[in-house]
């Protein structure tokens, strides 16, 4: 069980941000988040959006960095992979 980060590579509202997630369960998401005071309403899909500027506090958290294409991959291989496409279809 693991809390992954990639690098703050998206670009969104003038800023870059990193991905976190789990590879293991949404639970151990929502509480690693929780313990670095992240609202769970930030939660989008399968991930929270994270900005550049607090990549190295997640790190030191204890989040595992990994590239972007791995922390997709580790999500699909969890079964915990989320597109938008298949919200919309529940």
């Amino acid at each position: 069980m693991t809390v992954l980060i990639d690098p703050p590579n998206a670009a969104g509202h003038g800023r870059l941000w990193s991905h976190l997630a789990s590879d293991a369960s949404y639970d151990e998401l929502h509480a690693f988040a929780r313990s670095v005071g992240i609202p769970e309403r930030r939660f989008d899909r399968d991930h929270y959006d994270i900005p550049a500027e607090a990549y190295d506090a997640m790190v030191a958290a204890g989040a595992t960095p990994v590239p972007s294409r791995e922390l997709v991959a580790r999500l699909v291989a969890g079964g915990l992979r989320r597109r938008k496409s298949e919200l919309r279809r529940r």
